[in-house]
């Protein structure tokens, strides 16, 4: 039985170090047919020599579901033919790609080939066109494909959820066994085609998100590019998915990931944020993931059409003399054109429903328009598609029995495959194009209609117009399909409303000549300068721009499974262990200890944050060691943190970020210099109360010093967006007092200027150095924003040298991420750990001399 964490379906070590500053080795060169594999040709070259790109020709891999070939197999020879598709967009996208770079295409066939045929075919289709093939198993592919990615992703990610029980539609763990494995075959061919860890791979569509967690666990620095063709749902939809977090752990693997719209980023980010607890922002213009140390982004771009392409066409005599056809045939009527894939989505029906309505009300239109419905074939069978299909037919023989005659059928349904020089010439020959689908990815129609309608100097010719004249075209699209943002000259509709249509249908038809053209040339400029050439230079530029930082940082791979993830971090910042942090400890004399509590010793999440004996007794036995100085360093309020450490008399506490210091039990609490009145309480509280009484789940934490609203149990959204707007007015209606308003970790504080946690770490140095008691080892250890100042503050009094002789210095993050410390460890557990190990050194007179203890009585101790 296979295991439902998926831990078993990849090698992945949990402290795989991978040190980006040693001297780099070319990976092993993979020759041009897929399965040989050339000798490794490892880099010996001497250590100072500089990290870069090899010396190669830079591939770019394109991976998608389908290779973008069409194939044929004469049964009674057996061979097989093979051509490039040129209407397809994998195809297209290479030339918005350097003339110097070579694209190698990497997907199925979509044939059945016998595997006796396998590796000769695979061998002729990379010699003649850079393909490879993945030939998966039958049985595979219809799990795979048909299973899973139709019947699980591509209904919840149109949003259909499943609702019927007795449907089949619930979700089929072993399907998604299926996909997992699938992944995996396209992730060991895509490693036959890289060159160098500089090569590009960029991977398409909702098909193949888990490939990005099979590359980086085998190049770490590999650029991976993803771009979701479909669209993206909601939170509250996607949520719904019982492998949700695996699938976004997997495409955070990739370094790009491109969406059509803001819309489909938005609902990614949100997903993010709300299921994994992660944080974006926008820089210069870019959006940006922090996922362990990398940063993932984003790209909302559309998709273009090829337009030399469709002018070519456009330009074929079959095409000219198809348009002249068209229009002869329709001429004196308004031709409406929809151009649509059978499928449950594309809104088909509704369509034909605005169309009757608008003939039922308008009864003067009847015989002067024309809807030409062309269906293209479906790309997946079952049920739904039938009845969609049924329900097409049925209500466009409707239309025609109640407002057709013999000379003239309002619906014309076109529902057998058609040259594309036909759909081109309707393209040119109709007045309006309508795409009416209920949700939709990227739907390109309108943008192949607007090339058509542009014409050129034989159609303007065949019609007696002369070449300068002005063209026209008329477009009514879908609110709920991608290119809807890019076309603001469209007639918007909300494709549920059979009303909105039939308006949509008569305004279309009662527009000026002069407005047809004004919207025309609008479309034409957007889609003439955003091509498909353009929209692949653009993610491959940004592809780039996101992985400049590759050679340049350290990374750990951590993780099992699909939850394998890189942790990149700056050179300097690694793993504090304990056999150095003791030896250090061991053999100086005066050390100072500052550590936070809330994320430090007490986990995050923990409900009860109350000190554990462990740690009270550790604590205790630190403090007594009289080389020894501790500091707990703390947002708290002192009565919290005074009760919960009592019986650690010679702890010193810092509450409230430094505003209160107390050196031990016996000494009296020092107020911070800059304590001010509090009158502007008076003036925040209110405030605050507001935002708590509007945000539910929140709440306010009156302190000596300040006030904090917490909004860690409020939902993660809607607790983020107030507090950016809480910061916003607390601060301009505290301008002119003498405080600072800060946001942290899901709370925002109000407290006096010249207060925090390095102010109070700085002025605990600057007092034992005063009295001639200046630390020799100096530990500060914390896992939030606020204790980052301490680590500044350290760093700044080491720079400048304020120390009689340099102490050694641990200033340690609790966790792995960008931070100013330089050691890390990974939990509260793991500080518990390392300071239980160096009490083991602590003085025990009656026993054991210091001299005495040993790493073995360390780890005894640990364990």
């Amino acid at each position: 039985m296979v295991s439902k964490s998926y831990t078993n379906l990849l090698d992945m070590s949990g402290e795989d170090v991978f040190d980006f500053q040693q001297p780099f080795r070319s990976l092993p060169r993979f020759v041009t047919s897929p399965s040989i594999t050339s000798n490794p040709d490892w880099d010996t070259s001497n250590a100072d020599d500089s990290v870069g790109p090899a010396s190669c020709c830079v591939r770019k891999i394109i991976v998608s579901n389908f290779l973008p070939l069409n194939c044929t197999k004469d049964e009674a020879t057996g061979q097989w033919s093979f051509s490039m598709d040129d209407n397809q967009l994998l195809v297209q996208l290479k030339d918005g790609f350097p003339m110097e770079s070579e694209v190698v295409y990497v997907g199925s066939l979509n044939a059945e080939v016998d595997p006796g045929e396998q590796d000769q075919l695979s061998q002729k289709l990379f010699r003649e066109y850079k393909c490879i093939p993945t030939f998966l198993p039958a049985d595979l592919q219809q799990q795979f494909y048909h299973g899973f990615c139709k019947q699980q992703l591509w209904p919840l990610f149109h949003y259909m959820l499943p609702i019927c029980l007795d449907k089949g539609e619930l979700f089929d763990r072993s399907l998604f066994q299926a996909y997992v494995r699938a992944n995996k075959i396209f992730g060991d061919k895509v490693m036959e085609a890289i060159n160098s860890d500089d090569d590009c791979v960029w991977v398409h569509d909702y098909h193949l998100m888990l490939l990005p967690t099979f590359l980086r666990k085998k190049l770490h620095r590999i650029k991976i590019g993803f771009f979701l063709h479909s669209p993206f749902p909601s939170s509250e939809i996607y949520r719904t998915l019982p492998v949700r977090d695996e699938i976004l752990k997997s495409l955070l693997n990739a370094d790009l990931i491109g969406f059509q719209t803001f819309d489909y980023a938005r609902h990614f980010l949100s997903c993010c944020s709300r299921l994994l607890g992660l944080n974006y922002e926008s820089k210069r213009g870019h959006i940006g993931i922090e996922y362990f140390g990398r940063t993932v982004s984003l790209k909302i771009l559309a998709v273009g059409v090829h337009v030399g392409r469709l002018e070519s066409v456009l330009r074929l005599p079959a095409t000219i003399s198809k348009v002249q056809e068209i229009e002869q045939r329709y001429k004196g009527k308004m031709v409406m054109l929809g151009v649509d894939d059978m499928d449950i989505f594309k809104g088909i029906s509704l369509k034909l429903l605005g169309l009757e309505f608008l003939l039922e009300r308008t009864p003067k239109l009847r015989g002067k328009v024309v809807l030409v419905q062309i269906i293209n074939p479906a790309r997946s069978t079952g049920k739904d598609v039938e009845e969609a299909i049924n329900e097409a037919v049925s209500v466009a023989e409707r239309i025609n029995i109640k407002y057709g005659s013999a000379e003239y059928k309002p619906v014309i349904l076109i529902d057998y495959p058609i040259p594309s020089y036909e759909k081109i010439a309707y393209y040119a020959a109709s007045d309006c194009c309508i795409v009416n689908a209920v949700r939709d990815g990227m739907n390109l129609i309108p943008y192949e209609y607007t090339v058509c309608r542009q014409g050129n100097e034989e159609i303007d010719k065949l019609r007696g117009v002369d070449k300068s004249s002005h063209h026209t075209s008329t477009l009514i699209v879908s609110e709920f399909v991608g290119c809807s943002p890019s076309l603001s000259g469209a007639f918007r509709v909300n494709p549920w409303s059979i009303e909105d249509v039939a308006d949509a249908l008569y305004k279309a038809m009662d527009l000026t000549q002069s407005e047809r053209k004004l919207r025309h040339d609008k479309h034409y400029r957007y889609v003439k300068t955003h091509d498909v050439a353009y929209w692949a230079r653009s993610f491959s530029q940004d592809l780039d721009r996101a992985c400049k930082d590759h050679y340049s940082r350290r990374c750990w791979t951590t993780g099992f499974g699909l939850n394998f993830r890189v942790i990149a971090l700056s050179p300097g910042f690694r793993r504090l262990s304990l056999e150095h942090f003791a030896s250090s400890y061991k053999k100086t004399n005066r050390r100072l200890i500052f550590m936070d509590y809330d994320g430090t010793l007490v986990p995050q999440s923990s409900v009860n944050k109350v000190p554990s004996a462990e740690v009270i007794s550790i604590l205790t036995s630190l403090c007594n060691d009289p080389k020894n100085c501790v500091f707990i360093v703390s947002g708290r309020d002192r009565t919290t943190l005074s009760e919960w450490f009592a019986s650690c008399d010679k702890l010193g506490i810092a509450a409230e970020h430094g505003y209160f210091i107390r050196w031990n039990k016996e000494g009296e609490w020092e107020t911070s210099s800059s304590a001010q009145d509090c009158e502007w309480k008076n003036i925040a509280e209110p405030i605050m109360e507001v935002y708590k009484e509007t945000t539910d789940g929140s709440s306010i934490e009156t302190k000596e010093s300040g006030l904090v609203w917490h909004y860690q149990d409020a939902d993660h959204d809607f607790g983020s967006c107030q507090a950016k707007e809480l910061v916003s007015h607390l601060e301009r209606v505290l301008a002119n007092e003498p405080v600072v308003v800060k946001r942290g970790h899901q709370i925002v504080e109000v407290k006096p200027q010249g207060v925090s946690k390095g102010i109070a770490v700085d002025t605990v140095i600057r007092m034992l150095i005063n009295n001639e008691n200046a630390p020799d080892f100096l530990m500060c250890i914390g896992n939030d924003r606020s204790d980052e100042d301490m680590f500044e503050s350290i760093n700044e009094a080491v720079s400048r040298s304020v120390f009689p002789t340099a102490p050694d210095v641990f200033a340690c993050s609790v966790g792995q991420k960008a931070s100013k410390a330089k050691y890390y460890v990974d939990g509260c557990s793991e500080v518990i750990r390392l300071l239980k190990g160096v009490t083991a050194i602590t003085p025990r007179r009656e026993v054991i001399s210091q001299s005495q203890v040993t790493f073995r009585d360390i780890l005894e101790v640990v364990s």
